[in-house]
């Protein structure tokens, strides 16, 4: 099992020997007449509360479950509430594991609102029903406004189970019902409800728009829901999914297909060029997939959250690997879906 970072990034590195087809990333880059990959702003602050989580999902790029003991701290957090206060960074991203988990969560979502921060939470939905702390959680998250992405691997209870386990899918339009009950994903609320799509195996996504169009319609017809938009996501070759790659002997393959995929439009939407990613730790990394391969974005005072200088972050060198392929592969893959 290839779970420590230094034996992911071995494995990562040694995929250009391996096939003539896969060059380094960055050499792919300049191949296609990007030279310069830095970043362009600083709009997203995307905040890593811990590994723990009520699920220990397949393809699971954080590696997150219910054993798991690392979670952010309140200080941690008090410091992110101050960057993004001084720096008037507009959005903060919540994200885990299972973010709701964390002791100080709701406290974390209250102050980030006090300062006017658009908020999203990305949740698994089962969450509302891990423990009578969070049944209302839907009720909170409309109470404060949040924005909610929730993933969700298919609109079918058999695809969604194996990627998740038994009941996860009934469990999950449970969760989306009761969303739906407190306004999210209806027209003229403004709160909104996104749903997030990754493949069940080693393959890329079918179009963004054209799987929408599905999820919409089969989630409404089986179930009444509604939500407003469907992203979709590459499964990157890190932790769990990389494991499985290997495992399957699927490795090379899929490599290969992400670099034939490679889309230099889609590079350049990438999400590391407008957001800063936080660890549980408050370290410091370009995205939450850096942080999975230790990759912080310097070695110096710099990289923590309690010594954050916005101006180092915005002229900063992108860590990259070749697992950044599976951003720039066909439309893109990012937080927020296709980039291209």
């Amino acid at each position: 099992m290839v779970s420590d970072t230094d034996s992911q990034l071995k494995a990562l590195d040694e995929i250009t020997r391996i096939s003539k087809q896969v060059p380094y990333f960055m050499d792919k880059l300049a191949l296609s007449g990007i030279n310069n990959f830095n970043p362009v702003g600083l709009e997203i602050f995307q905040v890593n509360f811990g590994k723990l989580c009520n699920q220990a999902c397949k393809h699971c790029h954080v590696n997150a479950g219910p054993s798991h003991t690392e979670i952010m701290d309140r200080r941690t957090m008090e410091y992110c509430l101050e960057a993004v206060n001084k720096h008037n960074i507009p959005v903060v991203d919540i994200t885990g594991g299972a973010p709701e988990m964390n002791p100080n969560f709701r406290w974390f979502v209250k102050e980030c609102r006090k300062l006017d921060k658009r908020v999203i939470v990305r949740c698994n939905l089962t969450i509302f029903f891990s423990g009578d702390e969070y049944n209302d959680l839907p009720v909170f998250f409309a109470e404060n406004r949040v924005e909610v992405v929730a993933s969700l691997p298919f609109y079918s209870a058999d695809r969604t189970d194996r990627v998740r386990g038994k009941g996860v899918f009934d469990a999950s339009v449970r969760g989306l019902q009761m969303l739906n009950a407190n306004g999210y994903g209806r027209n003229g609320t403004g709160l909104v409800l996104n749903l997030v799509y990754n493949p069940s195996g080693a393959f890329l996504s079918a179009p963004q728009k054209q799987l929408e169009e599905e999820f919409k319609r089969e989630l409404y017809k089986g179930y009444g829901i509604v939500f407003n938009n469907l992203y979709t996501m590459t499964n990157m070759p890190v932790s769990r999914f990389l494991d499985y790659l290997m495992r399957s002997d699927n490795y090379v393959a899929y490599i290969e297909n992400l670099v034939n995929a490679f889309n230099p439009v889609a590079a350049m939407g990438a999400m590391c060029l407008n957001m800063i990613s936080v660890n549980w730790d408050g370290y410091l990394y370009d995205c939450d997939f850096n942080q999975m391969l230790d990759l912080k974005v310097s070695q110096n005072r710099n990289n923590h959250i309690s010594n954050f200088d916005a101006e180092f972050i915005l002229n900063r060198n992108v860590k990259v690997s070749q697992h950044c392929y599976g951003c720039t592969a066909g439309a893109g893959s990012s937080c927020g879906g296709s980039t291209a």
